[in-house]
């Protein structure tokens, strides 16, 4: 069945196609009611579907939010998603969804993908990078940013801001005390532990895994125990896992060498700090997978609070951070949908808070 036109539905109410257009398009500018009305009947009659990039061409708004992440597969960005499709929900939006595995080159080409759709607002969740294969890519997303916010778009960022970008007018940053909330963690976990600690981290220069690696060596130096060993991976699962698998071995061969766990005291076992609740995950079940078991063999805490986590056995100490608020938080900060006079605000914060579980108890029962 061949669609009905705009130009059929003002044929048959007897008005312009202009009138027509601004009854259905919703434009500013209303025709009378009785006229409005007659257009809306025959545009039931018709069966006409009113064109999206008409109505938003006529309210200078598209009514699309444009969401990047780097992996929705991850939960932690399948719950920012859900606090950006609450947000959205609220403000009669749609979300448009870019996976981009972390890339600024990928990140550039949503915003300008999203952009040339005239999305209302983009919302990108992900770490930055400040590694030197990165740098021209981070100034080319910035450029693209800039020259969105500059045509009326707004940006909400999760994190850190973008790196590059030369003006502040359109986005709005969420950040995230990270550093300080994985130096509170280290603290509860040197006084519960004797035993030694190791950091599995993301890539040097990924800047939220960095924030939560210097946290956590400051908090042991605040305890006055040895700084911990870093061991770089990929900042997902599988880096995790890797992780792991290079600990496994090593502890493996400390109980094969008689030694007392990790440091030589009774009872103490290697801790391990993982940057995020998916590395954890990960290295968890490289331990398992060499015939180790948490926390028997070694302690671990992660990052994030994940929703994984509530079937995750045993019980992971972790810093819950609430991902769907910041989801929210990056959409409304960046909305276009604001009151007469009221600016965009350029910055909130959000806190967490460090959950002890089953996962680093050092008890004998352990």
């Amino acid at each position: 069945m061949t669609a009905s036109t705009l130009s059929e539905v003002a044929k048959l109410a007897g008005v312009s196609p202009a009138t027509a257009s601004r009854v259905l398009n919703g434009s500013a500018r209303t025709p009378a009611p009785e006229i409005a009305e007659r257009v809306r009947q025959a545009a039931d009659a018709l069966g006409y579907i009113a064109n999206a990039q008409a109505q938003g061409l006529a309210k200078a708004r598209s009514g699309l939010i444009g969401l990047i992440v780097h992996d929705i597969a991850d939960p932690y960005f399948s719950a920012i998603a859900r606090g950006v499709q609450a947000a959205a929900r609220e403000q009669h939006k749609m979300v448009l969804l870019a996976t981009t595995e972390g890339t600024p080159t990928d990140e550039r080409a949503a915003v300008a993908a999203f952009a040339a759709r005239r999305a209302d607002s983009i919302v990108i969740a992900g770490s930055r990078s400040t590694q030197p294969g990165d740098k021209g890519s981070n100034a080319e997303l910035a450029a693209e940013l800039d020259r969105y916010c500059r045509n009326g778009g707004k940006v909400g960022v999760v994190g850190h801001g973008i790196i590059g970008a030369s003006q502040t007018d359109g986005y709005h940053v969420v950040s995230v005390p990270n550093e300080e909330l994985a130096a509170e963690l280290a603290a509860k976990l040197a006084a519960g532990n004797h035993g030694g600690f190791v950091i599995i981290g993301g890539p040097e220069g990924r800047l939220t895994s960095d924030d939560r690696i210097r946290g956590f060596q400051r908090g042991l130096a605040d305890a006055g125990r040895p700084k911990a060993e870093v061991i770089r991976s990929r900042f997902d699962r599988e880096g995790g896992y890797e992780a792991g698998l290079q600990l496994a071995a090593r502890i493996k061969a400390g109980q094969t060498a008689g030694a007392e766990r990790s440091t030589g005291s009774a009872g103490a076992r290697l801790c391990i700090f993982a940057a995020n609740d998916v590395m954890a995950i990960g290295a968890v079940a490289a331990l398992r997978s060499q015939g180790l078991r948490i926390p028997r063999d070694a302690l671990i805490a992660g990052f994030d609070d994940i929703e994984t986590l509530r079937d995750f056995r045993p019980a992971l100490t972790t810093v819950s951070l609430p991902l769907e608020e910041i989801g929210k938080l990056a959409t409304l900060g960046s909305s276009n949908e604001r009151e007469a006079g009221e600016e965009l605000s350029t910055h909130s914060a959000v806190t967490g808070a460090v959950v002890l579980r089953r996962s680093t108890e050092t008890s004998p029962s352990a």
